[in-house]
């Protein structure tokens, strides 16, 4: 006996899969669908009906806005341990950094300038010798 496919896969790419109009088989009654569905924005018969039971303001269109959200941000860090530099006075700030960070430990004394400097980094370069000066 040959085994015969699964209805519901050759019935694939149908639409309606075998019951003929959109409305039969939907699965809803005869409501016409579930939730909004049908309920004639493009129907102008229906849009009486419509601002009726919903109001006019309410139904149709868009509503309200979005605020406008702050961008964070970005700050560029760069560690203790990766500098680098063949001056000792550093300008961290024109360099595109904004925070230096403790990781690492540094190979010279430098004279760094900063927007924001952790705790950790400044004493580091404050126990060679250096000193971090934090500028806005």
């Amino acid at each position: 006996m040959k085994t015969k496919r699964k209805k519901n896969t050759r019935q694939r790419g149908s639409k309606t899969h075998g019951w003929g109009s959109m409305k039969k088989h939907r699965g809803a009654g005869n409501r016409g669908g579930r939730g909004m569905a049908g309920t004639g924005k493009r129907a102008d018969q229906k849009k009486s009906a419509i601002i009726n039971e919903y109001g006019l303001k309410n139904y149709f269109g868009k509503h309200g806005f979005k605020r406008p959200q702050r961008t964070k941000r970005l700050i560029k860090t760069i560690n203790v341990g990766d500098l680098n530099f063949p001056n000792i006075e550093v300008n961290l700030n024109d360099l595109g950094y904004s925070k230096l960070l403790a990781k690492g430990i540094p190979n010279k004394k430098y004279y760094i300038k900063v927007e924001f400097c952790s705790k950790k980094a400044k004493d580091k370069i404050e126990k060679i010798g250096g000193k971090v000066e934090i500028t806005k």
